[in-house]
């Protein structure tokens, strides 16, 4: 007894002249600090939609209350770490008297560190633990903080933190990170079994698995836990459990959203020090991130997005992409980058990459047409062959089934996606001017209008889908262009109104023009000569929608509003392959479909108000052109009647190509002699003649060709000797010493 007294005096005496008390923080203070590795991205209501790794030294989870750790990790924590932690103010004294002078502070033994001891030494840098093993001067303070912890804070909070600082094994830190790591489940879940490893892991966080399984073990008897059968499948279990990793770095259903939610997060906080679009109760969670998403909504954008995709596999297309936009607000409520486990490209974000968006230009064009009063949805457009002079030569545009309908309404023409029409529209606007329209609607263009020529009004730029949409959601507003939103604000910004005074720079369409063609892009009578009446296009409640595909089928998209909600999505490959035969109504539109049908299950959709400025005049067509009908015009352009220019009344059809189609593939058989596969050409017009790669060749409305292997351009002129028409055609196969002795 007189050596175990001159011990303890020896260690106070140590102890009251290691120093002056450091301040330790409060338990508060620790647990507002406390920063899992992981940031959980969740939606408008709080339900988790993503976690995203952001510290990759060591894996933490959330913080977890004492109340939600199972009564038998807090049980086998204390038999193995600190019996006596109720009963001592921070230092067990009667395990140091227990123990040999020498051994007191063996660094391989913690056999007299209290939990209060440990959690002191994870608070204070200076009191960590290295790899020699703490000195004594460390010691010393470890054991002055320990009572200093034990006077400021309640045995609950003690605990409660060290649960949630401790390290296990490896990277792991904290009950949390542990419990969902290697048994794939949350702290409160963990049986006695579970507990007794992780506590295991505690004393021996390196060690190998049948050592951890012996501690465990032990941790089990003192338990009083029926460890009879538990132990001997203790080994395997410890083992088993030791090499899972369930916990992963990153999983969720908004991967995409979830980057750039957090890379906004980071810039806002950076500009501002706390971003004012999260609440306080917000940004107190762990540093979460609140968005706009709606989480169900998500869900169903994904696995919709996924079963078609599914069902177009033998099509050459394996990715997709939508967003789905609130019209008032600009807050996105679905993101879906990719398609996923589908796609070889899962980490390029489809909402934001750079696309051709084809025909789903025509919209913003026209309204712009409409607008400066050089179109009315009732003018008549011409649908023929036409050559448009540009500095690189002709420009020869087709319609998508390559047939031609004459003159048609502006109304048919946008409806019904026809190319030609809007071609000549652009003629009218001029590419730069429409190239400032898109800019206005918030689609910033790599170059300016003269570069991309007349192919801008069939969609030759590139463009983002999220960007697209936004230009949607600005014709559905009327004219009101806003930048969308994927944070949550705790009320929602406000947007002006088309009265509200903004000036003409701001404004990106005149809103009498948006109406009218949103009133278009409703019209299923209208889409008919294209997608027929039963098309997919056609919702059970007012909607407007555009479908497009760019140059070889690389891009599909459907892009369109209801009263609420705008909607975009595009089906592809990322890596700009094309797909086979997917067309609009086939691609991307029954994915539109299926998430306005969801959006507007219990939520009805009533078309627009005519805004100030525009009537409604009924009107007809010369010739029978179209049925007459009620048109909706800009007050002041509107006229009752329609009629074919004069020439145009009285003129032959345009001279054009009408055998074989642009892009024919022949295929030379080797069993039959050249001359019995000769191809016939065929035109319409008179005067005709015909040239072969700039040769000339025949003369007439038809004529044959003796075919040979090779790329070709047969040219159609007419009779003053300009190039009306041109096709290409590749011959492949056999022929070429048939050809060399012709």
């Amino acid at each position: 007894m007189p050596r175990t007294r001159n011990a303890l005096l020896a260690l106070s005496l140590l102890a009251a002249l290691a120093g002056p008390a450091r301040a330790l923080p409060a338990f508060e203070e620790v647990k507002r600090d406390f920063r899992p590795s992981d940031i959980q991205v969740l939606d408008r209501d709080g339900e988790l939609l993503q976690r995203v790794r952001t510290d990759a030294r060591v894996r933490r989870g959330r913080w977890v209350a004492l109340a939600e750790v199972s009564p038998a990790l807090r049980t086998a924590m204390l038999l193995s770490e600190d019996k006596r932690f109720y009963e001592h103010s921070g230092v067990d004294w009667r395990a140091v008297s227990a123990a040999a002078w020498g051994n007191l502070w063996n660094t391989r033994t913690r056999g007299a560190s209290t939990i209060t001891m440990q959690l002191a030494g994870l608070l204070d840098d200076e009191l960590r633990r290295g790899s020699g093993g703490r000195d004594l001067a460390q010691k010393l303070g470890q054991t002055v903080a320990a009572q200093q912890l034990e006077r400021q804070w309640r045995k609950d909070q003690i605990l409660e933190a060290y649960l949630n600082t401790v390290p296990f094994r490896g990277e792991l830190v904290g009950i949390d990170a542990l419990s969902r790591t290697l048994f794939g489940k949350a702290p409160h879940g963990l049986d006695a079994r579970e507990a007794a490893v992780a506590a295991a892991l505690v004393r021996a966080p390196n060690a190998k698995p049948a050592l951890v399984a012996q501690r465990a073990c032990e941790v089990m008897r003192a338990m009083e836990a029926d460890t009879r059968m538990d132990c001997e499948a203790l080994d395997m279990f410890a083992s088993a459990a030791l090499q899972r990793r369930a916990f992963e770095a990153s999983e969720g259903i908004a991967p995409h959203l979830a980057r750039r939610a957090l890379r906004e997060a980071e810039a806002s906080s950076s500009a501002r020090a706390l971003t004012p679009a999260l609440s306080r109760r917000e940004r107190e969670q762990d540093g979460d991130i609140r968005t706009t998403l709606r989480a169900p909504l998500q869900r169903f954008a994904l696995t919709t997005l996924q079963r078609h995709l599914k069902e177009l596999r033998g099509r050459n297309v394996e990715d997709g992409a939508a967003v789905v936009l609130d019209n008032a607000s600009g807050e996105v409520l679905a993101w879906i980058g990719s398609s996923g486990t589908l796609s070889r490209a899962a980490e390029v974000d489809g909402v934001l990459a750079q696309r051709q968006p084809g025909s789903t230009l025509k919209p913003l064009l026209y309204a712009q047409a409409i607008a400066e009063r050089r179109l009315t949805a009732a003018s008549l457009l011409d649908d023929s062959s036409a050559q448009i002079s540009t500095a690189s030569g002709l420009y020869i545009p087709q319609n998508y089934d390559r047939q031609f309908k004459g003159h048609v309404s502006v109304r048919t023409a946008l409806a019904a996606s026809l190319n030609v029409p809007a071609v000549r529209t652009l003629v009218m606007v001029s590419p730069e001017a429409f190239a400032r329209q898109l800019r206005a609607a918030g689609l910033g263009l790599a170059q300016n209008g003269d570069y991309y020529g007349y192919s801008l009004a069939l969609g030759s730029a590139e463009v983002s889908l999220l960007g697209l949409a936004n230009a949607y959601r600005t014709l559905a507003n009327g004219e009101r262009f806003g930048e969308t939103r994927i944070l949550r604000a705790p009320t929602p910004s406000p947007q002006p109104s088309p009265a509200s005074g903004r000036g003409s720079e701001a404004r990106a369409f005149d809103p009498r023009a948006s109406f009218i063609v949103g009133d278009i892009l409703s019209d299923a009578n209208a889409r008919a000569p294209t997608f027929g009446l039963d098309s997919v296009l056609g919702t059970r409640f007012w909607s407007a929608v555009k479908t497009g595909t760019s140059k070889d089928m690389r891009d599909n998209w459907a892009v369109g509003w209801s009263e609420r909600y705008t909607v975009g999505v595009w089906v592809g490959n990322a890596s700009g392959a094309p797909m086979w035969d997917v067309s609009g109504t086939s691609g991307a539109a029954p994915v539109w479909a299926e998430l306005m049908g969801f959006l507007h299950r219990r939520e009805a959709s009533r078309a627009p108000a005519p805004p100030t400025g525009v009537v409604r005049a009924y009107v007809r067509f010369g010739d029978d052109l179209e049925a007459a009908r009620d048109e909706w015009f800009i007050a002041g352009t509107e006229q009752a009647r329609f009629e074919l220019p004069a020439a145009a009344a009285v003129a032959e059809p345009a001279p054009r190509i009408t055998a074989p189609t642009d892009g024919t593939i022949i295929a030379l058989d080797p069993d039959i002699p050249p001359r019995h596969q000769r191809v016939r050409f065929e035109a319409q017009g008179s005067g005709l003649a015909w040239r072969i790669d700039g040769k000339p060749f025949a003369r007439g409305a038809s004529a044959q060709w003796l075919p040979w292997p090779g790329r070709h351009v047969v040219e159609l002129l007419d009779a003053r000797g300009r190039v009306v028409d041109q096709v290409k055609l590749e011959v492949r196969g056999a022929g070429v010493k048939s050809a060399a002795a012709k």
